[in-house]
């Protein structure tokens, strides 16, 4: 029986374009086609820059979220994927939480979830134009102007949630957010290793690491009109640019993300009813997967962003000493962001290096460097801990889905509070230490100055792996292995 928030949305699920699920089988080929044909889409949307804006009066209140928002500042894609993320934590909390029921195995509940999911987002994206428009993100707009604006950022979102649904239903391969996280994290990365086109005033060199090496290299040969540096100067360049040292930390931190997505403590079963028949229950190090970090992350940006509207609404004199400790800000020109210099808002906010954070405000960088650490690892732990119980993953939904399959554990009576307290000696503690991990690997790569955000960096490396398993399923699958596939999921 749907839960009354549901039968309230409804009617708006009624009234929402849809894509339709194919009817037949959709080949590999095909799902490639469509998947390239979103991403181009996406890049041409991220491009492509709002009609009726002053480009240089752009405010940019989400900088440090963009990467893993897939959003660009200024273009279509100024909201990126932040209403469906956003949309999908709150309807995963609600239902997690019992605030609305939801039985996924009936069709009806499942669409209305689905359905209501969407509409939340639509409702979210209508929002967050709102609140860029009311926060003069774009300056100062004529009413007709904010309208537009509103109607771009509107349907491009629309557009967004459209080419999700449309990956997602079985026209494409894997997810359309996770197609657009990987982009615009694997572009920020290619852009700080290549990039050419910008230059260091100082030395004339490019500010792409890979790019800048390679030029140096060829002023060795005389090729390039200027002296080359000091090879030991790319190490660490001026503690900003990309170096050799932020290069030598990102695939450190990808490695490592490898490294701990394949460890795994495996607890064997075998099928009550066929006893011959044998499996194993993976509990992952990474458990939750890379869902503390998002969250932690998500918090961060909330707060960011409330405390730069505050702080434009009611003290951009810097007068009020309470709202002080909430943040104060400096507009950086440039670039158009608000930067925090004061208040929490500072010390939530990626160091963005150590070696720039050190030299410039020694005392208070560190505490700065510290600080941002130890919350963001504490919330990954927190949040691990919490999510496991709210995705229902926790012990006693585990030991339900595997008794009421015919699972049983070797040795072990088959009853559910048996089963359960077998589970409670590993996944809390796994969840536990897996959050704390990852908080730990996405500090590091933020202090230490990575290529990119380590949020960005722990996103890229899950989602190319989970792209790696549905290519290798979908080859199996197009050479008629499905019979093979599913017999070596249960030996």
């Amino acid at each position: 029986m749907p839960s009354t928030f549901l039968k309230a949305l409804s009617p708006m699920v009624r009234i929402m374009p849809e894509v339709k699920a194919p009817g037949r089988k959709v080949s590999f080929r095909e799902k490639a086609i469509w998947t390239i044909l979103v991403l181009v889409v996406f890049l041409i949307m991220s491009h492509m820059p709002l009609y009726g804006v002053n480009q240089a009066a752009i405010t940019d209140y989400l900088w440090a979220m963009r990467v893993i928002l897939a959003s660009t500042r200024g273009t279509l894609m100024e909201l990126g994927i932040g209403p469906i993320v956003t949309a999908g934590l709150v309807m995963q909390l609600l239902s997690g939480s019992k605030i609305i029921n939801v039985d996924f195995s009936d069709p009806e509940d499942r669409a209305l979830f689905t359905g209501g999911q969407k509409v939340l987002a639509m409702l979210m994206t209508g929002f967050q134009a709102a609140a860029y428009i009311a926060g003069n993100a774009y300056g100062s707009l004529t009413p007709e102007n904010a309208v537009l604006v509103f109607a771009q950022l509107f349907t491009s979102g629309l557009v967004v949630i459209l080419m999700d649904e449309l990956v997602q239903k079985g026209w494409g391969l894997g997810s359309g957010v996770s197609l657009f996280i990987m982009t615009n994290v694997a572009g920020e990365v290619m852009y700080n290793m290549l990039n050419v086109v910008d230059t260091e005033a100082s030395t004339g060199l490019p500010k792409g690491i890979i790019a800048a090496m390679v030029s140096n290299l060829l002023r060795w040969f005389g090729i390039g009109g200027a002296p080359p540096v000091d090879a030991s100067w790319l190490l660490i360049r001026d503690g900003i640019n990309p170096s050799i040292f932020s290069l030598t930390v990102t695939f450190g931190i990808f490695f490592a993300v490898l490294y701990m997505e394949s460890m795994r403590v495996e607890i064997p079963l075998q099928y009550a009813k066929y006893r011959g028949m044998r499996a194993k229950y993976p509990i992952k190090l990474l458990y939750t997967s890379n869902i503390p970090v998002i969250l932690a992350q998500a918090l961060y940006a909330n707060i960011i962003f409330f405390t730069q509207i505050i702080y434009n609404t009611w003290n951009s004199a810097g007068n009020n000493p309470f709202l002080n400790l909430l943040g104060v800000f400096e507009k950086d020109t440039a670039s158009g962001r608000l930067v925090p210099i004061y208040g929490l808002a500072r010390y939530i906010t990626p160091p963005q290096g150590i070696f720039s954070v050190l030299t410039l405000e020694p005392y208070d960088g560190w505490f700065h460097v510290i600080f941002y650490s130890l919350f963001m690892i504490f919330l990954c732990w927190g949040f691990s801990r919490i999510w496991i119980d709210i995705a229902g993953i926790a012990p006693r939904d585990v030991s339900k889905q595997l008794l009421k399959s015919g699972y049983i554990v070797p040795g072990f009576r088959r009853s559910e509070k048996v089963l359960e307290r077998l589970l409670e000696r590993y996944i809390p503690v796994v969840a536990g230490l897996g959050g704390v991990l990852i908080g730990i690997l996405a500090a590091t790569a933020d202090v230490m100055g990575a290529l990119t955000s380590g949020t960005g960096i722990l996103l890229m490396v899950s989602i190319i792996k989970q792209y790696y398993e549905q290519l290798a399923r979908e080859q199996l699958r197009q050479m008629g292995g499905e019979g093979i596939q599913g017999l070596l999921g249960i030996v």
